[in-house]
């Protein structure tokens, strides 16, 4: 029989089995039906489905099993809200922008009020022709705004696609107040900014977007929100104890850990520490000393013929990781030689694989941030005393080592566990967005052309350094998270792409895209829409294949 044939029949037998009804994601921040990114299938889903005769038909499709599974989620409800809330800091941002005006322009009126006393006979006219321009461009200001305003009432998911984006401040409002000092704009600037600062309503501050992204990320800590604060002080609470509920943790860490309890949630989640609190510094001792013997034991066989080809290749293989900034300083680069070489040693089945250095930063970067505030990027990691360089070390490799183990099969001989991976990731876009994987065909785009890396290095060559570490938070509280989850998330992030993917005509553009997908400007509200999409995948598919869950 033919695979699609096979996939037909596995569907048939399968569906009764599928949920008709999904639970919400505990910890998800977001729906996981994004409304904007799936505008197609939210219309599939109001249809009403045609009345037939007789007995009910089973669902042969993904859209009928869509159908069925309509009153999942609310989306009008959630759409709303998300509407709201784009509109809110739309408008909280031209607040920001009209106080920063006025701030400005109040400091040049001081400024001409004392040029005024000398000002020289004969100006009268001139400042009375000021007086008018002024008057007119406040005029031209007020339309300017109104047409703001009428544009977020009308489409506010457009107003939040600009508020997302990198460009935002220099489309929403022009300001004029920008002008060289001396000019009439610089009246009328100030008068029009004191006009939106009154005409706009009071709320309460909102942490742009690119502050929210760097609250779980490796940018700078910035002043926490209310619920953000409550959040950490409930990580706190929970880990203050005398033994950690780790079942607790994950539902907590599920949609992120605040970047001041991270290194210890980690720890705890990769089982490297024990619930126990008293015996966590113990274990602390005991496993660093551990590494530091294989250390004076393996290091030195590095030139030896029989190790020397792995060391070369990772020498070869680190400085192409990234952060540059962070990972070509000579004493990290010293640090991830030794974590890799002796993780290669200790593993013979496998060795050291390209792609495995990769799994190292994730850990060193969020084990710095115990001794640091200040971005890690542009940190000198040589200014941290031995100590603190000799327990990051260990304590990334050992975390390094438990992630490994659940995966290992991706990296031994042929790396059969990626090619199971790749296979399922097909078999299960064939299922839940049949036009994006006929299109793939179409093409004579493989999976495996793409999909590997993904499976390989975990996405991390795809998402900035902070998604990887926001997502892995989710991993590791997430059962089976970097061996089983991880492919719902590759399926979601696939999908995600929808649009793009059908815009394109011919096998190297499909390519192009797939390997430079644009996720720069990615943060936290992406990682998450992506995550909560991936359980709602989970659910749904929980009673498919086994060969899903390997």
């Amino acid at each position: 029989m033919s695979s699609d044939g096979n996939k037909k029949q596995f569907w048939k037998r399968n569906a009764a089995k599928v949920p008709g009804s999904i639970q919400h994601v505990y910890g998800a921040q977001h729906p996981p039906f994004d409304p904007l990114l799936h505008a197609n299938l939210i219309k599939a889903g109001n249809k009403p489905p045609p009345a037939t005769p007789g007995k009910p038909k089973k669902a042969t499709t993904f859209q009928e099993f869509e159908s069925i599974t309509s009153d999942a989620w609310d989306v009008g409800d959630d759409d709303d809200e998300l509407l709201a809330m784009a509109a809110q800091n739309l408008n909280i941002e031209v607040v920001m922008e009209t106080a920063n005006k006025v701030i400005e322009n109040h400091s040049k009126q001081q400024e001409r009020q004392r040029q005024d006393d000398t000002t020289e006979p004969g100006q009268g006219e001139e400042d009375a022709q000021e007086e008018v321009a002024a008057e007119e461009l406040e005029e031209e200001e007020e339309d300017e705004y109104l047409r703001v305003e009428e544009v977020e009432a009308i489409s506010p998911d457009a107003s939040f696609a600009s508020q997302s984006s990198p460009y935002a401040d220099s489309r929403l409002v022009k300001s004029h107040s920008e002008a060289p000092i001396g000019s009439p704009r610089d009246a009328a600037g100030e008068r029009a900014g004191l006009h939106r600062q009154r005409s706009l309503p009071h709320r309460p501050p909102v942490i742009p977007l690119v502050a929210r992204m760097a609250d779980q990320n490796t940018s700078g800590t910035p002043a926490m929100t209310e619920r953000e604060a409550s959040r950490l002080d409930k990580f706190k609470q929970l880990l203050a104890g005398p033994n950690t509920d780790l079942e607790e943790l994950r539902k907590l860490s599920w949609s992120g850990i605040p970047r001041q309890v991270r290194p210890i949630a980690w720890k705890l989640l990769s089982g490297y520490l024990p619930a126990n609190a008293e015996r966590r510094e113990s274990v602390l001792q005991r496993k660093r000393q551990e590494y530091f013997g294989f250390i004076q034991q393996y290091y030195d066989s590095r030139n030896d013929e029989h190790h020397q080809d792995t060391y070369r290749q990772i020498h070869i293989d680190i400085p192409r990781m990234s952060p540059e900034n962070l990972v070509l300083q000579p004493k990290v680069t010293e640090i991830f030689e030794r974590i890799l070489f002796i993780w290669a040693i200790r593993h013979p089945a496998s060795g050291y694989v390209q792609g495995i250095n990769d799994l190292v930063t994730p850990f060193f970067v969020v084990f710095v941030f115990e001794y640091i505030e200040e971005e890690v990027e542009n940190f000198d990691v040589s200014s941290l005393q031995e100590e603190a360089l000799r327990n990051i070390e260990a304590d990334s490799f050992w975390c390094m080592s438990k992630l490994l183990d659940g995966i290992q099969d991706n990296y031994t001989f042929a790396q059969p566990g990626i090619q199971r991976k790749v296979k399922a990731l097909e078999e299960l876009v064939s299922r839940i967005d049949e036009s994006v994987h006929r299109h793939m065909q179409q093409y004579e785009v493989e999976y495996l052309q793409f999909a590997f890396r993904w499976m390989n290095n975990l996405l991390m060559r795809e998402l900035p350094l902070r998604c990887t570490i926001r997502l892995w938070d989710t991993y590791q509280a997430e059962p089976e998270g970097f061996s089983h989850f991880h492919l719902y998330v590759c399926a979601a992030f696939l999908v995600r792409w929808r649009k793009e993917i059908l815009e394109e005509r011919d096998f190297q553009g499909l390519m192009i895209l797939l390997q430079n997908l644009p996720t720069m400007h990615w943060g936290n509200e992406e990682v998450s829409v992506l995550l909560a999409e991936a359980y709602r995948l989970k659910f749904a598919f929980a009673d498919a294949p086994n060969h899903y869950k390997r």
